[in-house]
């Protein structure tokens, strides 16, 4: 068995493209060691970090929330299983947040075109006098959890 992985090789292995695996390793990811020929050769223990980097983005998480946890593991080995239960318990309560954020959106979705989360001033029914504009820019409702309204 081969000890190192041609970034090919990698590619045809994950699923993941070449120019991904490039930016993987752009943001510290994952890493390779170089050939005399300039060539990228990846541990073949980096298969498994890419399959985790993959795993973690089905489930919603960013490449820099992925990159934290992955920089919290002890040495530079592929993340164990015992290492993945660590770092899905350490984002359940953040998935857990954005299930509720993404549910009170889901909910109020057919409501009101706006509903005050542009925080526009025409919003009579969740946002009189754009109060709600007070509290900053952009999507109030769906940032802050305490503007949302209560819908009856």
């Amino acid at each position: 068995m081969k000890e190192h992985l041609t970034i090919g090789e990698l590619s045809q292995r994950s699923g993941i493209a070449t120019s991904a695996l490039r930016f993987y390793e752009e943001r510290g990811l994952i890493s390779s060691t170089r050939t005399d020929g300039n060539q990228r050769r990846y541990q073949r223990s980096a298969l498994r970090t890419v399959s985790v980097i993959r795993a973690a983005q089905e489930i919603g998480l960013t490449l820099s929330e992925i990159g934290l946890a992955l920089e919290s593991l002890p040495g530079s080995a592929a993340p164990t299983a015992a290492d993945w239960a660590t770092m899905a318990k350490g984002w359940k309560s953040m998935l857990d947040d954005r299930i509720d954020r993404l549910i009170a959106l889901r909910d109020q979705l057919g409501s009101c075109i706006g509903c005050g989360c542009l925080s526009l001033k025409s919003c009579a029914l969740f946002n009189p006098d754009d109060k709600v504009g007070s509290s900053g820019t952009g999507a109030r409702y769906l940032s802050d959890a305490s503007l949302r309204p209560v819908l009856r």
